[in-house]
């Protein structure tokens, strides 16, 4: 929904199963009438997409597309912005570091994301931007020698220059403006401001000054022009929070570089404080968030240098001293504390804060997926979860 002028807040659907287009668009009919009648009763809403690969072929079949097209039109529904991330099933089963595969060194992750956009250039309504954030190119560990990094980066950033080049094409020929949205995270080959702007610059600049010359023959500004317009980022405030990165500092270090932030997804992280006293306490409420599905990394920063911890087990088996911890674990944003644990509710509200005044994206996701894992006190139910997140968003813009 338009919250502000060119200002667009969603949620992401990822937290709906979603293995094939019939799961999809059921979880789709079932939740966001419901949804959207309490939160924009009578002005158009806007819906962040997830679809898995199988979803996402099974869309092009018959009239799968004209259907779905027909249904948000008579629900005053339309779509903005996608999650890519993931792309194959990400519910009721492990997924772990597999949410990254396939990665950007493939094929497969290519083919994926350009028929995505294709497919966001049909459902995106005349006169707005549309994006689609994605993996930070691979996971870490699956690249154990430096050439293998190298590699990965190289491999990535010239996929993802394909894709830049399908957006210009798409541009010239719908008129509609499409961003590829960077989504850095702990344990993937980009976790962090500084790591974007090095993949920026050493790679994605000089790796497609030579692309689109060789291909378009553009010169040198007008080939990193097309660069920074079409590969953005995705800023994940969990994530960003778990790199102890400041929103302002984050959000200035990506202006000076004339990097474009093309989505905010709105999220929270666990908050762990040891206070010295209820250590014992804090160990056993932050075990009930110890799940299967998902990887839970964990970030510490000791003498200004954040060490992270590959999942929750590893902080959990060796109940170490610490005097603050951060989990990768997207827990509903409208609460503050969770027993004796926090989260990292104030890297929203200083988000906010800033976007106020300066709008560096005009799309905002609220992702929360991790609702059917969450412990069982705080499950409820998955409609009124998420139109409770998203008034409590509104009523601090």
């Amino acid at each position: 929904m338009q919250i502000k002028e060119n200002l667009h807040l969603t949620y992401c659907t990822n937290i709906h199963p979603g293995q094939d287009w019939k799961s999809t668009f059921d979880s789709i009919k079932k939740h966001v009438p419901a949804i959207k009648h309490k939160v924009s009763k009578d002005q158009p809403f806007g819906l962040g997409l997830r679809l898995s690969n199988k979803a996402s072929e099974e869309l092009e079949i018959g009239d799968n597309l004209f259907n779905f097209k027909k249904w948000l039109s008579e629900n005053n529904v339309y779509v903005f912005t996608m999650n890519g991330f993931p792309y194959g099933n990400f519910h009721d089963e492990r997924v772990k570091d597999m949410v990254h595969a396939p990665d950007w060194t493939t094929d497969k992750r290519l083919t994926y994301t350009k028929r995505l956009f294709r497919q966001l250039s049909e459902l995106l309504p005349d006169g707005l931007n549309g994006g689609i954030s994605t993996s930070p190119i691979t996971y870490k560990y699956w690249h154990e020698t430096e050439k293998d990094t190298q590699n990965a980066f190289e491999t990535g950033a010239k996929n993802m220059l394909e894709v830049a080049k399908q957006l210009l094409e798409l541009e010239k020929s719908t008129g509609k403006y499409l961003h590829l949205d960077i989504e850095p995270e702990p344990d993937g080959l980009l976790e962090n401001s500084d790591e974007v702007v090095s993949f920026y610059t050493n790679y994605l600049l000089p790796l497609g000054v030579e692309y689109f010359k060789k291909e378009l023959g553009l010169g040198q500004e007008e080939a990193e022009a097309v660069i920074k317009k079409y590969l953005t980022v995705c800023y994940d405030i969990c994530h960003f929070s778990l790199a102890y990165e400041e929103p302002e500092d984050t959000f200035a270090k990506f202006k000076k570089e004339n990097i474009r932030v093309g989505k905010i997804q709105v999220s929270a992280a666990l908050k762990i404080l040891f206070n010295g006293k209820d250590n014992e306490r804090i160990w056993k409420e932050l075990s009930q968030f110890n799940e299967p599905t998902y990887l839970h990394q964990v970030t510490e920063k000791i003498d200004g240098k954040v060490k992270t911890y590959s999942d929750l087990p590893l902080v959990l088996d060796g109940e170490r001293n610490h005097k603050e911890l951060r989990a990768h674990y997207h827990v509903p944003i409208f609460l503050e504390k969770y027993g004796e644990l926090f989260s990292t509710q104030d890297h929203i509200l200083k988000t906010i804060d800033f976007i106020k005044s300066n709008p560096v994206s005009e799309h905002l996701e609220i992702e929360t997926y991790t609702w059917d894992v969450l412990p069982t006190d705080l499950k409820q139910d998955l409609t009124v979860s998420i139109i409770r997140e998203i008034e409590w968003f509104k009523s601090h813009m």
